[in-house]
């Protein structure tokens, strides 16, 4: 395996550190200007889909041990955080109404715990709780009950310790959990296809580890696909897919393409769609998933690429990148008519009586080093809002700064209404939702089910670590 030398790193890492300053970078709380040594990654295997922890008769007994190891990345060994030895740890599947016991085995030497990303389910007790500290040397006994109401499709898992959520995600700690039944909303003809997890996770090297120390979100860093460097997507020629597209990175964005076709989108953040819609391309701010049935096209190679992203005077650049390379080959397929309308049951807010009407005013301060809600900075002790169970409340949610944030609240979905003041329609409800620059959105939000604490906060996630998140105690 080639590895370029010393010299020759020192000089692009200079270069790409230059670019990067003038992109909008500098005011990150966790810049940092140190060159590290570059290896040289392997790219080309074929996709490999995470290992399963599956659901039997209503139940998913799994333990995670959260451990700091060596893992193989592109044909080169770096120290990573993992669960159960791997950086891209199996994906949990479970279906609506099922329970999940969970034991987790903390064999750092800091504070985790664990966040099931967009799930409707309880935020206390031994369940969806992120004020719960696992210790090192800990083992902690999750139990989740979620409902038979809960919505379909992908979803995630990951640390949520206050303060160094950054560092344990950058560092390898995420994984998907999918809830089963999306495909009972296709036709008949498409319900067995072939579903790829398209997990996107990025990593930084520091010497011989993935660094998780001074995190700066604009630095060069290496994308991955189930923690692969450009693998490679079998498909026939005018086969039909379906592919979970999800953003488990820290702290960077994806602006998704596959070159030449479109993107069929069948759910967002775990919710089905009322109506699939196209696109060319989809924006994955950071926390954010899609369902997509995509299509084989001749035989030949495309990519499916990440485009040039920037995230505001004040944010970050992200230069354009090949995720991984679809390769149709082999017998053709008579392409699937594919659905339109309806799709999924309708979820509609725009009707429900108003409970309260609130503000959520992002901001941060000119160095870009504090970041906060309401001109607070979080505070786990503090309760910021209070919102009562079975009421539906609208937030309009503004960005006071020059760069864009990732809105994320938990346990309860919201429906977009509209972005700087123009409808909007996305067909169903979601969890993350890209606040632009100096823009609003306008969101409703309706309380089931759950009491309790709960946050919310942007999904960037060192503007989180770094005071951009809140409380919220929703009660009876």
């Amino acid at each position: 395996m080639r590895t370029c030398s010393k010299p020759s790193w020192l000089a692009i890492a200079l270069l790409l550190a230059i670019s990067a300053l003038m992109s909008g970078c500098g005011g990150d709380p966790s810049a940092s200007s140190s060159p590290t040594q570059a290896p040289s990654f392997a790219e080309g295997s074929p996709l490999k889909e995470p290992a399963q922890m599956v659901s039997h008769n209503g139940l998913l007994r799994a333990e995670i041990v959260v451990e700091r190891r060596q893992v193989d990345l592109g044909g080169d060994k770096l120290w990573a955080l993992t669960y159960n030895g791997s950086y891209m740890p199996p994906t949990l599947r479970i279906r609506p109404g099922d329970k999940l016991e969970l034991a987790m085995r903390n064999t750092l030497n800091e504070v985790t715990n664990l966040h099931v990303h967009g799930l409707h389910v309880s935020p206390s007790g031994n369940a969806d709780n992120v004020f719960l500290h696992i210790h090192p040397g800990q083992t902690f006994q999750y139990s989740f009950q979620f409902p038979a109401t809960l919505r379909a499709g992908t979803y995630w898992y990951h640390p949520h310790p206050h303060f160094t959520s950054a560092p344990q995600v950058a560092g390898g700690l995420s994984g998907i959990l999918i809830v089963d039944g999306l495909q009972q909303y296709l036709p008949a003809n498409l319900r067995h296809i072939t579903e790829h997890v398209i997990a996107l996770k990025d990593f930084q090297v520091q010497g011989d580890a993935i660094k998780t120390k001074n995190l700066h979100i604009g630095a060069p860093t290496h994308r991955t696909v189930n923690g692969q460097l450009n693998p490679t997507i079998g498909i026939r020629p005018g086969e039909t897919q379906l592919w979970r597209l999800a953003n488990i990175s820290a702290n960077i964005y994806y602006k998704v393409r596959l070159q030449g076709q479109k993107f069929h989108v069948i759910a967002h953040d775990g919710t089905p769609v009322d109506r699939i819609w196209t696109a060319d391309s989809l924006l994955l701010a950071a926390g954010s998933r899609f369902d997509v049935l995509v299509q084989g096209g001749p035989a030949g190679r495309t990519q499916l690429q990440t485009l040039a992203y920037k995230t505001g005077p004040a944010g970050n650049s992200f230069p354009q990148a090949t995720l991984a390379t679809l390769v149709s080959e082999g017998p053709s397929a008579q392409p699937a008519t594919l659905p339109t309308s309806p799709f999924a049951p309708t979820v509609d807010l725009s009707h429900a009586p108003i409970a309260a009407r609130r503000i959520v005013a992002f901001s941060e301060n000119k160095a870009g080093t504090k970041f906060y809600i309401n001109g607070k900075q979080y505070d786990p002790n503090r309760v910021d809002m209070r919102a009562k169970l079975n009421t539906v409340e609208e937030w309009t949610v503004r960005n006071d700064s020059n760069e864009e944030h990732s809105f994320h609240v938990h346990t309860n979905h919201f429906q977009l209404m509209s972005i700087n003041g123009r409808p909007h329609q996305g067909h169903g409800l979601q969890d993350v939702a890209n606040v632009p620059a100096k823009g609003r959105l306008v969101i409703r939000i309706d309380f089931k089910n759950y009491t309790g604490k709960t946050v919310l906060h942007c999904h960037i996630l060192n503007h989180e670590d770094a005071g951009m998140m809140a409380v919220l105690d929703i009660v009876k």
